[in-house]
């Protein structure tokens, strides 16, 4: 079974923003990697009575860039600066649900979302990662409050003092090493919550202590081209996805300081968009979107090595985003749609093609629904957020096998 994990976003912002770090062109689909033979079905189960759209998100400004969930709240960042704050128990209704909270940040998108109790860190498109509490002291309506941006005033100021903390970002430029230079596309948190992981079109991975938002390390050139996906699986490894068609695995040891390089993986034909972490039985699985149309599923050998098991296809036009829940996979595409595939000991089959968006799917995220399951399927909230600015909120439902 694999656990809900964190939503995995493409690192496209507004339309207008530059698309070469994650490009919403399809390039064409490759055969070297043989499809993930399908698992069969009960056909009494009508396929399409598998999802359901209970609600529609209104009240930004501009169009959903990211998405998160914590507990009873949902958080979404918008291409416009915006992140705002829903109440998780409304958007499960079929009225349109208002804004607890709303707070304006930086210029440009808001391009990742991640929660540590009640703190939110975002990552923009103006290079910079704010932190935020969520507040509650004086009435019973939570409030999101600003309350630190990295890197931290004492590390700019340490770092500026001495010149080897200056790294070369352009032919004339210098800027210290503990700065993101370019749009921060993704952010994921330790198993343990201890560190802050960042990466950026500036092609650089960065980690940060969550108890005092110091930056501890930065591998510069970490990729040959923008990082757009990162995830972090159970035992500490971390996944960066490029532009450069990579994805490249990187650890630290248990008495080692620094993060090194352990493998590359290079099996996508196109820019890598998405990534997301979920659970066999045995271990970790990892999933990878690209423009190429397909989502290719990664496992460890008995070695300990990450080996291609196969491919997801059916999607027409670029992966953009990714999210997992249980033994569900679901993929937003550029194709307009979401598709939720389902995987049991290696075999996956597609339970539904979600066709609500009338533009490419940029953010996904899922839960388990807190409702008691009937006696022959469960179910699952998931949210969609498109280009056509629309935030959706569906139900799916997975009958037992």
């Amino acid at each position: 079974m694999m656990p809900f994990h964190q939503t995995s976003c493409s690192s496209n912002g507004s339309i207008a923003e530059q698309e070469k770090p994650a490009s919403l062109d399809t390039h064409p689909s490759f055969h070297s990697v043989p499809s993930i033979k399908s698992l069969s079905h009960d056909q009494s189960f009508n396929l399409d009575n598998h999802h359901q759209c209970i609600a529609t998100l209104k009240g930004q400004n501009s169009y959903t860039s990211s998405l998160v969930l914590a507990g009873k709240f949902l958080f979404t960042g918008s291409s416009d600066k915006e992140i705002c704050m829903w109440e998780q128990k409304a958007l499960t209704s079929t009225i349109d649900s208002s804004i607890i909270d709303t707070v304006i940040a930086g210029k440009g998108a808001v391009k990742s979302l991640v929660i540590l109790a009640d703190k939110v860190f975002s990552a923009h498109q103006d290079h910079k990662i704010r932190v935020w509490r969520i507040e509650n002291h004086n009435s019973n309506t939570p409030k999101i409050v600003h309350l630190s941006t990295l890197p931290i005033l004492s590390d700019r100021a340490l770092k500026f003092m001495i010149p080897k903390n200056h790294v070369q970002i352009r032919r004339h430029k210098k800027s210290t090493w503990v700065h993101h230079v370019d749009t921060v596309s993704a952010l994921a948190l330790s198993s343990d919550q201890v560190f802050l992981y960042s990466v950026s079109w500036d092609r650089t991975l960065k980690i940060w202590r969550t108890t005092d938002f110091k930056c501890l390390e930065s591998i510069a050139n970490a990729h040959d081209d923008a990082i757009n996906a990162l995830e972090i699986s159970q035992d500490g490894d971390v996944f960066t996805g490029s532009a450069d068609k990579k994805i490249k695995i990187w650890r630290k040891g248990f008495e080692e300081k620094k993060h090194s390089l352990v493998c590359t993986l290079e099996k996508h034909k196109s820019g890598v968009n998405a990534l997301a972490v979920g659970r066999s039985s045995t271990q970790s699985v990892l999933y990878s979107g690209a423009c190429d149309r397909s989502i290719l599923v990664w496992e460890k050998d008995e070695g300990g090595e990450m080996v291609l098991v196969g491919a997801l296809r059916g999607h027409k036009k670029s992966i953009l985003c990714l999210a997992v829940v249980a033994d569900l996979v679901c993929s937003g595409s550029a194709d307009k749609t979401v598709r939720v595939w389902r995987g049991v000991e290696r075999c996956y089959s597609c339970l539904c093609v979600i066709q609500g968006h009338s533009g490419p799917v940029k953010c996904l995220t899922v839960t388990s629904d807190q409702q008691i399951p009937s006696d022959t399927t469960s179910s699952y909230v998931l949210y969609s957020a498109s280009l056509d600015g629309e935030t959706k909120v569906w139900k799916i439902f997975v009958p037992f096998l």
